[in-house]
């Protein structure tokens, strides 16, 4: 049994050793499977006919850090070949919907083919794959697929609208990926993914997270993004942010300067003086 909370050595080995569980029992030659039923079978597999690949198990085991990197790098490129659709603007949950197996999944078969969790885009989930490329370093993908997501690039066109059919200032929840809904959102007025999208954009892609009394400055960006600004309030103190990216890369941090001071590495000490403050990061 597990020891107290003080001893964290416990918990590690447990981890350990279900992280050696995943890899033996989870690995399905490009992609993790989403889940075993009870008599065995597996789901999410390149064996089934329905749900061959579920996106949720390939972002986490990039975001969770706990699978083989050279798997979990794998198995978002079948996420990117198999469950982005961009002349659709859709990064499915999975493919392809449930519709006639005999095996019982849940109640995400109540759904029909292609609405919401059942082979739609489900947007909790399809920021969670922006967030894992992010993670691996591959801006031009998270800049490409944050603009899929975007709902404002669902309704620029009169087309667009009458297809989407939901408002575009708000996050939806899901969007349909069957004829005859195809790109047709739902639940915009209802969904944690807009917090999820926000934090996407800020975290991941910009790359600005706060660490106890510090900022961590570590974008993740396309490479033909020349750099960006960004204001940062804590409490009222406030620390204009400016980001340069001069060799056009995705990912690096060569220099942070405060104040007019390099700073040995990329956190921002933060502190509420009320006075304004500039940080400069080069990127390289």
């Amino acid at each position: 049994c597990l020891r107290t909370k003080a001893d964290p050595e416990a918990y590690l080995q447990r981890a350990k050793l279900l992280a050696q569980a995943l890899e033996e029992h989870g690995w399905d030659g490009n992609w993790y499977l989403r889940a075993y039923y009870d008599s065995g079978s597996r789901l999410g597999s390149s064996e089934n006919n329905e749900c061959r690949i579920d996106s949720i198990a390939q972002s986490w085991a990039v975001l969770s850090e706990a699978a083989d990197p050279q798997r979990a790098a794998q198995a978002m490129t079948s996420v990117e070949r198999l469950l982005v659709r961009e002349a659709d603007q859709l990064i499915l949950l999975l493919a392809p919907p449930f519709d006639k197996t005999t095996r019982d999944p849940g109640y995400i078969q109540g759904y029909p083919p292609g609405v919401r969790e059942n082979g739609g885009q489900y947007t909790h989930a399809a920021i969670w794959a922006t967030w894992a490329f992010a993670k691996l370093g591959q801006g031009e993908q998270a800049g490409r697929l944050f603009r899929l997501l975007n709902p404002i690039t669902h309704t620029d066109t009169p087309e667009k609208m009458r297809r989407y059919m939901v408002e575009p200032y708000g996050i939806a929840a899901d969007i349909y990926s069957q004829a005859p809904m195809i790109g047709t959102g739902g639940w915009t007025a209802y969904t944690g993914s807009a917090g999820w999208m926000y934090r996407l954009g800020i975290e991941a892609i910009l790359g600005i997270s706060r660490l106890g009394d510090g900022l961590k400055i570590d974008p993740c960006i396309p490479g033909n993004w020349p750099g960006f600004k960004a204001d940062y309030c804590f409490g009222t103190t406030h620390y204009k942010i400016s980001v340069e990216n001069p060799t056009g890369i995705c990912r690096g941090v060569r220099q942070v300067w405060l104040d007019g001071n390099l700073l040995p590495g990329n956190l921002v000490a933060l502190v509420k003086d009320e006075k304004p403050h500039e940080v400069r990061v080069v990127m390289g």
